[in-house]
């Protein structure tokens, strides 16, 4: 007994869905985004202000008796870029980060366009790839934009020389800008987990500002649990526990050890969440 095979699905003419909502396309409307425009100009703000908070009060070194990276900030260009990188690192980076990662579909969603994208037809895992591209360049260009902003005005304020450690001696100026590289790429890679947890709650929730604000929340929960010493090494397992490792590589001998473990946590909770986003996202039901 024969059966009849089944009609192939018809496609129109010149239809690819890798060609779908390119990558470029997609860059240009989250340029756009107001929300974009407020982050980049904070993060332009920040070595401006604390430019101003050392010449207003002086000494940054002054009043404690801790010897820290801090009180080398007016030393050089260098130094001022890896002092706003310390300052932000812990939290104002995490910000754009989630932001940009976790607004990103949830938005789509509540503008109710998502299942239009959809219907374009942009195929989901197409739809989340840009998404997860884009917002991930954006976030790496907010890490790339402070430290450059810093050293621009770092040098304009104190001049250009090399990094002075806190401890003691310093780096030439082509070893420091070396060294800054390892520290963005390295904060970058830390940042993995939020990015991942902020896309993640984006495919799950209509709502950006829940989405975002997850994100961030999660990652200050982490930050809290590191500080319970009681966990004792429990808190290896915290990406929190490894966000300060790229401190090795503003030392006399630059020390890898930490950095990698601290990359290799934050890789291994980013892709689980990251498969997470992707799997729920293409069995999800999309009424918005």
């Amino acid at each position: 007994m024969s059966t009849l095979a089944e009609p192939p699905a018809e496609v129109a003419d010149g239809y690819r869905a890798g060609r779908t909502l390119p990558f470029r396309v997609e860059l240009v409307r989250q340029l756009k985004r107001r929300r974009t425009m407020v982050m980049g100009g904070v993060l332009f703000a920040l070595p401006v202000i604390l430019l101003i908070a050392f010449q207003v009060g002086g000494d940054p070194g002054g009043g404690n008796n801790r010897v820290n990276l801090m009180d080398t900030a007016t030393a050089s260009g260098a130094n001022f870029a890896a002092v706003n990188l310390f300052s932000a690192a812990g939290f104002l980076l995490v910000i754009p980060v989630a932001l940009f990662c976790g607004d990103t579909v949830a938005s789509e969603a509540s503008w109710s366009s998502l299942r239009y994208l959809l219907a374009a037809p942009v195929p989901r895992a197409r739809l989340l790839w840009s998404k997860l591209a884009v917002g991930l360049t954006l976030s790496f260009a907010a890490m790339v934009l402070l430290p450059v902003v810093a050293l621009a005005v770092g040098t304009a304020a104190y001049g250009w020389g090399p990094l002075e450690m806190p401890t003691g001696g310093s780096l030439s100026t082509g070893t420091a800008a070396q060294r800054i590289l390892i520290v963005v790429a390295y904060i970058m890679v830390s940042q993995l987990v939020t990015a991942a947890l902020a896309f993640w709650l984006s495919t799950r929730t209509d709502a950006p500002l829940g989405a975002v604000g997850g994100a961030v929340f999660l990652t200050i929960i982490g930050s809290v649990l590191d500080e319970v010493t009681a966990l004792g090494d429990w808190r290896d397992f915290l990406p929190a526990h490894w966000q300060y490792a790229w401190l090795d590589a503003v030392r006399p001998q630059l020390e890898w050890s930490d950095m990698i473990q601290g990359a290799s946590i934050s890789v291994t909770y980013a892709l689980v969440l990251f498969a997470l986003a992707f799997r729920g996202f293409a069995r999800k039901d999309i009424v918005s």
